[in-house]
């Protein structure tokens, strides 16, 4: 009888941005319209470019597109429910399409973490072996790194949302965000969460720091063979190769620092 009672929760409140004007959120409705279908038609269009013109028959290529890829379904994932809430006067969300939604922002964003790592190896070995370059990153390694990156990530999240699924739902439904992150939903939990807590904050600063130690080592090693160019031309071209992993790590990681 006391299990029933722990499991009377079977839908959550969105609370993000339920604070704002009726006339400030009808505003921003077409504003995050806009940057969504702007974010998934430039994505796309890299993707089909990749695809489509041979000249860019690279690694460096394929993993951009697995990247615009993945970005696609990551902007997915909170987008559209948050565009729907800024028009709704629903703002709730099921049970199950919460934990859905915890699940997929954390996998998706854990193998975007270990995209970037691939990325950043693949321009060490472009710039700091280059005549090894085509032995080392066969199309064969490509895919065995991409595929790593997504299976690896989503199976540790899978783990993770194990102990997820054992907290109880039993008093408050309201989450006080835009999605269903984690520490609102601990919160909400009328069960003991610390050692999940514990296990969550272990695996989340394992997973960003290990990747940004990994691109961080390749990225000095990377700077220590462009310092040994002697032409600045020759810098300035070794270093521009590099400009959209940087960008997609200036994204990535400041994202991190911001939330």
């Amino acid at each position: 009888m006391e299990e029933r009672n722990e499991t009377v929760v079977s839908v959550f409140i969105l609370e993000g941005f339920s604070s704002f004007d009726e006339k400030l959120k009808i505003f921003l409705f077409p504003v995050h319209l806009l940057i969504y279908l702007i974010t998934i038609t430039g994505n796309t269009i890299i993707i089909f470019i990749v695809c489509v013109d041979h000249r860019l028959n690279s690694p460096m290529y394929f993993f951009i597109a697995n990247l615009s890829f993945l970005e696609t379904w990551f902007t997915s994932v909170t987008s559209p429910k948050l565009m729907l809430n800024f028009i709704s006067i629903s703002r709730t969300i099921s049970f199950h399409g919460c934990m859905a939604q915890s699940f997929f922002y954390l996998a998706l964003g854990a193998t975007e973490f270990c995209l970037l790592v691939v990325m950043s190896f693949d321009r060490y070995v472009a710039i700091c072996r280059p005549l090894q370059y085509a032995t080392i990153m066969k199309q064969r390694l490509c895919v065995q790194l991409v595929l790593g990156s997504w299976v690896g990530s989503f199976m540790v999240m899978s783990l993770r949302m194990l102990l997820i699924s054992k907290l109880r739902f039993c008093g408050p439904n309201v989450i006080s965000h835009f999605f269903c992150d984690n520490t609102p939903l601990f919160l909400l939990s009328c069960t003991d969460t610390s050692a999940v807590r514990r296990v969550d904050s272990i695996l989340i600063s394992t997973l960003v720091l290990s990747s940004l130690c990994l691109t961080m080592l390749s990225y000095v090693s990377i700077l220590f063979s462009i310092f040994r160019i002697p032409t600045a031309t020759g810098r300035q071209k070794v270093f521009a190769t590099c400009g959209s992993h940087l960008t997609s790590l200036g994204i990535a990681y400041g994202s991190c620092i911001v939330l």
